[in-house]
């Protein structure tokens, strides 16, 4: 009864919601309070459909070029999504042939979070390897609107998606894996590289992911795992209501994940609230739009398939399968010792809350099979979770690195 519950609560708002939406558009001086007032209720509303990415134009060295998303891949829980610049002469996906004379960009698969967000979270980050790379990104779709009928969607379902995704793009792709998601890619990789396959990545980069969570836990790494999974399939899972493409599908809705993230950092959150209300009352119209713009993507939430939640809490956050050595998918123990032929970057932020420092470092350990001189590690001094993959810090101290170690593959390993 969770999403039922839910969705009565949010059927019954919908008029308030509809009235502050026409009353914030009032733009008479002497009713400032109560339009920003107004917005504010506006502010909170949650959205469960994917924003833009608003990737149209990219900076590539002294010129500005064009950018057009295009779906490389169509699959039911997510499609391969690519921002193409017009001018690019990279290969097709797939990797096929590129035209005489052509100056090719590193191929690079962003793989983002299934966390109760939507890809989007990493418009920061593609917009910034855009500038040098040949991006390509993991486009999850909400699992509310993914139909009874194409089945379920767990850890193993994941690891098929990415290296399909790989598959598609084509010999010679780098690997780029924001945290949630690392255990996973390295997964993916790892298979890859043992069956000799040509499209396994030539550089696994991962970032603020919770490869080992014995390491250093934090308060979500604790709270994942103080009750036994049984708990967590009880109490944190709904049903689709019948109304949505999705009907019931089983969820861990994305509402209570981001209900979830809020309560850690409560305080943060009303502040940013009385600040918006205050720049809106004040006039001053940058601030109070970007936080705006932060709180429609925060508030834009996605269900995740319940197999693939439960999965994850208890296959890494609990038993800490991969580290152990005892992660399998679909009954093959996942090897990443079996990975050679690639270099591996791992990144975390000092003031991580959510992924401890040491979690992502974990890999190096793991990784045996790749020569020293190709493995690297890197923290953010000052950067807390996001600041890892987004902001200044990210493009002006992490990004480098990150770029280095991909052109290092590509000096070594790289597809001609």
């Amino acid at each position: 009864m969770i999403y039922q519950t839910y969705q009565g609560l949010a059927d019954l708002m919908q008029p308030f919601r509809l009235l502050a939406a026409a009353g914030s558009r009032v733009e008479w001086p002497p009713l400032s309070q109560l339009t920003a007032a107004l917005e504010l209720v506006g502010l909170g509303n949650l959205t469960h459909h994917r924003p833009a990415f608003g990737i149209d134009r990219v900076r590539v060295g002294d010129r500005e070029v064009a950018v057009v998303e295009e779906i490389s891949a169509k699959l039911p829980f997510g499609n391969l999504l690519r921002f193409r610049k017009l001018t690019d002469d990279s290969a097709p996906a797939g990797g096929g042939a590129r035209q005489p004379g052509s100056t090719p960009q590193p191929r690079v698969l962003l793989v983002a979070p299934m966390s109760g967000h939507f890809a989007t979270l990493l418009r920061d980050t593609a917009l910034t390897l855009l500038a040098d790379h040949d991006v390509y990104i993991t486009d999850w779709h909400n699992a509310r609107d993914v139909a009874l009928a194409h089945g379920v969607f767990g850890l193993d379902e994941y690891i098929d998606y990415l290296m399909r995704f790989l598959r598609q793009i084509g010999p010679g792709a780098h690997l780029v894996a924001v945290c949630q998601p690392c255990v996973a890619a390295l997964a993916a990789a790892a298979l890859m590289a043992e069956d000799a396959d040509a499209a396994a990545p030539i550089s696994v980069t991962l970032m603020a992911g919770p490869v080992d969570c014995r390491v250093s836990p934090t308060e979500v790494n604790r709270l994942a795992a103080e009750k036994p999974i049984e708990w967590f399939a009880q109490h944190l899972i709904g049903v689709v209501p019948l109304r949505y493409p999705g009907a019931l599908r089983r969820v861990y809705p994305g509402f209570m994940q981001l209900t979830a993230f809020m309560s850690m950092n409560m305080e943060r959150h009303l502040n940013a609230f009385a600040g918006f209300y205050r720049d809106r009352c004040q006039g001053e119209a940058e601030r109070a739009e970007a936080t705006r713009r932060f709180y429609g993507e925060y508030f834009a939430v996605a269900d995740l398939p319940a197999e693939f939640y439960l999965e994850t809490v208890q296959q890494v956050f609990q038993e800490y399968a991969l580290a152990r050595g005892h992660l399998r998918w679909r009954g093959r123990l996942v090897k990443p010792a079996a990975l050679r032929r690639a270099a591996l970057l791992t990144i975390e932020g000092e003031r991580d809350d959510i992924c401890g420092i040491g979690q992502t470092l974990a890999a190096q350990d793991l990784c045996t099979g790749i020569k020293t001189w190709l493995r690297n590690h890197y923290v953010q001094a000052g950067a807390g979770h996001y600041g890892v993959f987004s902001g200044r810090r990210w493009s002006r101290a992490i990004y480098p690195v990150v770029r280095d170690t991909i052109q290092i593959a590509e000096s070594t390993f790289g597809v001609r």
